[in-house]
């Protein structure tokens, strides 16, 4: 294997952690208004809510998750 930049590896971390809040927020927005429009669907959906909720908790406990995955040691 070879050695990161240390400052390569916090970098795309952070990329990441962030690209992960943005896209569930994303996810949020379209999940309403699958629910409350007939954009996608004909009067609806009702998928649009739970989705919308998945992907909220998504949001705010991915990051999270991840740093506490990456926290963690290798192999310990």
């Amino acid at each position: 294997m070879t050695q990161q930049d240390p400052d390569a590896v916090w970098r795309n971390r952070f990329i990441l952690m962030n690209l992960l809040r943005i896209g569930a927020t994303v996810v949020v927005l379209l999940s309403l208004i699958l629910w409350q429009t007939s954009i996608f669907v004909e009067g609806g959906s009702i998928i649009g809510f739970p989705l919308a909720i998945a992907a909220l908790v998504v949001s705010f406990f991915g990051p999270k998750w991840l740093a506490a995955r990456w926290r963690t040691p290798p192999g310990a």
